[in-house]
């Protein structure tokens, strides 16, 4: 099925959240009334605090020595980004949290795979933190509440147990399209051993095994550099672009459409159009433009891997800039 046969259209999110696929979990709840009175207390997880230390020592470690590696260990630096970040993406985001295209069971798999060489949590935890993030977004429920400041947008969210309200609500989401999944559950299982296996020993035994690259820069480059290289793209969209940028489609929300963040996070920098239609496969009006994971589900559509793509339609696009936009925008 080619791409084009595999798009969907609608004409409101609010079609699109009546879809079979789909999942109204991620729907923003603007009925939610954060508690009043003072913030609990922070505790800091001191155990990330020096994993991370030493995952972002490591890799200022490995760039200092990236004139010196070799071509092949660089293009397999890149090549094991690309997945990494597409598990993510592709994966965890735009499939499993959004329900916004349908994948077979070939790619769902080498999603899940990709998704643990990113190591960011497994499927079924990010898709639910990341469900919890849209549906409270910008309060106290938000997993990475970027009104608490850059630093825990980014990383400090990590570093410290999650606020009450996160958790509370987390808990009252159903996520019965994630338990009914096999590939998702299968991986949550054997997370552990996928993690090792797929961000560890992958990236630093195939540069070393198969062009004799020393074990030390294989470790640093491809594995420790490239992943926390990831990690950092990832973040960029819960911190920069949540307080860098236009908002075209919606003012009233903080996302911001961030060309930067685009960039480096393969397509996901569009967010104030993300949030405002959180269910269109491409996140962005703009097709392929700065937008990988886009190209890259289109091609399994093209492959027969993927289809039903849910899209917005342009009239649907106008009319909510005309009516919220803040002006920014452009297309016409």
């Amino acid at each position: 099925m080619v791409a084009s046969q595999a798009r969907r259209q609608y004409t409101s999110t609010e079609e699109m959240a009546d879809a079979t696929t789909t999942t109204t979990e991620d729907v923003f709840d603007d009925s939610y009334v954060e508690k009043t009175g003072p913030r609990p207390p922070v505790q800091i997880v001191w155990r990330n605090v020096i994993l991370m230390s030493l995952l972002h020592l490591g890799a200022l470690y490995g760039l200092t020595i990236l004139p010196f590696v070799s071509s092949l260990t660089l293009i397999w630096t890149g090549v094991c980004f690309m997945v990494s970040a597409l598990g993510i993406t592709a994966g965890a985001h735009r499939l499993w949290s959004h329900r916004s295209y349908r994948a077979s069971l070939p790619l769902r798999i080498f999603l899940a795979v990709a998704n643990s060489m990113a190591f960011q949590n497994d499927i079924y935890e990010w898709a639910r933190d990341h469900r919890v993030h849209h549906k409270f977004s910008e309060t106290d429920a938000d997993p990475h509440n970027a009104r608490r400041g850059f630093f825990f947008a980014h990383i400090g969210w990590l570093l410290v147990r999650k606020h009450p309200e996160v958790i509370d609500k987390g808990r009252k989401l159903t996520f019965g399209d994630l338990t009914a999944d096999s590939v998702v559950m299968f991986q949550r299982r054997h997370y552990k051993l996928s993690v090792v296996v797929m961000c560890f020993l992958i990236p630093t035994l195939v540069p070393w095994f198969f062009w004799e690259e020393s074990l030390w820069t294989a470790y640093l480059v491809p594995c420790l550099l490239r992943y926390a290289v990831v990690l950092n793209a990832t973040w960029l969209v819960n911190s920069a672009a949540h307080m860098w940028g236009m908002r075209p489609y919606d003012h009233n929300i903080n996302p911001r459409e961030n060309k930067f963040v685009a960039f480096s996070a393969i397509g996901e920098g569009f967010h104030n159009y993300h949030h405002t239609f959180p269910h269109d496969y491409a996140t962005s009006e703009f097709g392929s433009r700065l937008n990988v994971t886009k190209a890259f589900i289109d091609l399994m559509c093209f492959l027969g891997l993927a289809n039903d793509c849910r899209r917005v339609t342009h009239e649907t696009i106008l009319a909510r800039v005309q009516r919220t936009g803040d002006g920014s925008h452009k297309s016409g």
